[in-house]
């Protein structure tokens, strides 16, 4: 159990640093894509697909990153106040739906992914697929982190 949670730690670390490098580059992108159309009168069509692939990345890798940390979205009140057997019930039963919510995010980010890969994107030149692949990724961490918090035994895990 000690290695599962260190690698988890380790990839949740790595998947942060993800999301904040592609923040920092989303900031890049959009500022270059104001400066271009308000002082040059000429911004490149690259820039918008851009900006929704480093958006989803974004988005995802955050939101797996919060599952890790257990700071995503919980209906906390409600454990607080339950009995101790019926919040690990809650806690279990919530974490399988966040396995079963990120292998779904999963499988239709790689179906969509894999779907529209021949298509180009517009404005870029890159694969439309690739605005899905962080849905995929994203979605496998998802299901990861929570199944390495459901294998760790209760009195190790927050509460809160």
């Amino acid at each position: 159990m000690f290695r599962l949670a260190s690698a988890t730690r380790v990839i949740a670390k790595a998947t942060s640093m993800g999301a904040g490098i592609a923040i920092v580059l989303l900031a890049l992108v959009c500022a270059w894509q104001v400066f271009t159309r308000y002082v040059l009168n000429s911004s490149p069509g690259w820039t918008e697909p851009v900006a929704l692939l480093l958006l989803n990345t974004v988005m995802m890798l955050g939101a797996a990153a919060a599952v890790h940390s257990q700071s995503h979205f919980g209906f906390f009140i409600v454990l607080e106040s339950a009995p101790a057997w019926l919040r690990r019930f809650l806690q279990a039963f919530g974490q399988v739906l966040v396995v079963l919510s990120g292998a779904t995010l999963c499988y239709w980010g790689c179906l969509l992914a894999v779907d529209s890969w021949a298509i180009d994107m517009a404005g870029a030149p890159l694969s439309q697929g690739w605005v899905f692949v962080p849905l995929a990724l994203g979605g496998t961490l998802i299901a990861v982190f929570a199944i390495a918090q459901l294998l760790v035994p209760a009195t190790a895990k927050v509460e809160a």
